[in-house]
């Protein structure tokens, strides 16, 4: 997981912060990840907070305008989170990149990242 999170945030240069949170309990636990520093542990409230809820990945472009947003770092813009699933099919993490632009994010973002958590996870 930290080689995903180094590589992908020295390949691409929009991905501002890239990182891993894991459900423990009342809250979401950084594990690896690269870029500026970040939150510790967050809620299950914003981005992350859905992703885990829902099962569903999330793109958003101006993360001012998503109900809820945790800001960790006040200079990420845009954002996209996705599900990570075990081999039992319960969530196992929150893969979660942002950006220092708004609207950095799309469906080819998605597309791609989730053929490298299938990679990485099956």
């Amino acid at each position: 997981m930290d080689t995903m999170c180094q590589s992908l945030k020295e390949k691409i240069p929009y991905y501002f912060w890239v990182g891993f949170y894991f459900p423990k309990g009342e809250h979401l636990e950084l594990g690896p990840s690269r870029g500026p520093l970040a939150c510790s542990q967050i809620p299950y409230s914003g981005v992350c907070g859905k992703v885990a809820k829902t099962g569903k990945p999330i793109i958003v472009p101006d993360v001012d305008k998503f109900a809820g947003h945790v800001v960790c770092d006040p200079r990420s813009k845009s954002e996209i989170a996705m599900p990570v699933f075990g081999s039992d099919g319960k969530l196992f993490a929150v893969f979660d990149v942002d950006s220092e632009e708004f609207g950095s994010f799309d469906e080819t973002d998605q597309k791609w990242l989730q053929k490298i958590l299938e990679r990485v996870f099956m």
